[in-house]
């Protein structure tokens, strides 16, 4: 059953917010993004799958959030930020949503186990998603900023 993000709830109860644009946010979720990797990365060599896919997903959900601040959008709602990835900024989100249902199985569910294949292709698809995002944010302009953060006012009217 597909989820239904209400975003104008959110941002009433203060999950989903404009907020100022900031420099040492976006760096800070970047630099806890390659961080999430570099574990990742030692726990697939530890052969701590379960972990890993945790962390892969972690590294993408940071990259995201470097996004969203660097527009001044603060968002503390997973699927709120994923569907908004793909409705703000038009950017595909079947990877990120993919690893986001790896990771909750991962890590809630026991019976689920991963082996070494589909942690190697969750690290390919958090390098994959994480560069290109940094290079959205890279070529953003702030007349783009400044027009996803009016879409973003509108769709919470």
């Amino acid at each position: 059953m597909r989820e239904k993000i209400n975003l104008k709830k959110l941002n009433k109860l203060k999950i989903l917010q404009l907020v100022e644009p900031s420099e040492n946010l976006k760096e800070s979720y970047l630099k806890k993004s390659e961080e999430s990797l570099l574990s990742t990365k030692y726990l697939y060599e530890k052969s701590q799958y379960n972990d890993s896919i945790s962390l892969s997903y972690f590294s993408m959900y940071n990259s995201l959030l470097a996004l969203f601040y660097v527009c001044g959008i603060k968002c503390e709602n997973h699927n709120a930020s994923i569907y908004l990835l793909k409705e703000l900024f038009s950017i595909e989100n079947t990877g990120i949503k993919k690893a986001k249902t790896e990771r909750r199985d991962k890590q809630y569910y026991p019976s689920f186990s991963t082996n070494k294949e589909e942690v190697s292709n969750a690290i390919e698809s958090a390098e994959e998603f994480n560069a290109e995002i940094l290079d959205f944010i890279e070529k953003l302009t702030s007349k783009q900023i400044k027009n996803y953060r009016e879409k973003l006012s509108i769709l919470l009217k």
